[in-house]
């Protein structure tokens, strides 16, 4: 079963610990990272912006990607978020089985 790991940004770390919880909750992810204190510089509405973000980083299948995305959407507070999926490639396969095994 293919796995991706989902990279998001969020506001703040508590906006990422409430949707990193949910989607475990939800069997949407198998386990999530919480990164703060990422320095972000993008263009918004026409004007540069710089802010501090928090990064949450959550694995999961590929099968659940769709659903994952739709719920983080949902739940977080930007109008658009950032919520890529990047597929693994390879790696230790006992852990990619059980992200696979927990989000079933």
């Amino acid at each position: 079963m293919a796995v991706n790991l989902i990279y998001i940004t969020t506001e703040n770390k508590m906006e990422a610990e409430r949707i990193g919880r949910i989607l475990v909750e939800e069997r949407l992810a198998a386990c999530v990272n919480i990164i703060d204190g990422m320095n972000s510089i993008y263009r918004w509405e026409g004007k540069i912006m710089q802010d501090t973000e928090t990064v949450l980083i959550a694995k999961t299948v590929q099968d659940k990607v769709s659903a994952l995305t739709e719920r983080v959407k949902a739940l977080h507070s930007y109008d658009c978020p950032c919520v890529v999926a990047l597929p693994i490639q390879d790696g230790n396969e006992s852990f990619l089985n059980w992200v696979a095994e927990e989000v079933r």
